[in-house]
């Protein structure tokens, strides 16, 4: 696995809006790209409307995967908000997770949060934080 993923400024940007949109649900979304790059962000609804957990229904999980695919990129990770919490994965997070080969983003929605965004990958109840490499470009 990469030791580090690439996004580029304005999709992690994207991702920090979301997360403060609504202070009180916890956001989601999948992230996508070309070639390595997180390029593309898709928002979905949080269908536990929580404040400290998540989960995209899966008929809307079916059709972010189809856009995906009708677009021709890949899955490149997802991402969620720890709106009160250190965005590192929670017991919850580790024990849902389905996607060992994409990085997991967690944004802070915290104002004083020493890294607003941190990315793991989380694989067989272990935790690996990546590096978040953020590019200008699409390379």
């Amino acid at each position: 696995m990469a030791r580090e993923i690439r996004i580029r400024a304005v999709i992690l940007e994207e991702v920090l809006r979301h997360a403060r949109r609504d202070p009180h649900i916890e956001c989601c979304g999948l992230l996508a790209g070309r070639d390595g790059v997180i390029t593309e962000i898709f928002p979905a609804t949080n269908s536990l409307a929580s404040a400290t957990c998540y989960e995209i229904a899966p008929k809307e999980l079916f059709q972010l995967f189809r856009t995906l695919r009708a677009q021709n990129l890949t899955h490149l990770g997802q991402y969620h908000s720890h709106l009160a919490t250190e965005n590192f994965p929670s017991p919850s997070d580790i024990e849902q997770a389905g996607y060992p080969d994409q990085p997991y983003f967690i944004v802070s929605t915290q104002p004083d949060a020493p890294n607003p965004a941190r990315a793991f990958y989380i694989r067989d109840g272990s935790v690996e934080e990546i590096k978040i490499s953020v590019t200008h470009s699409g390379k």
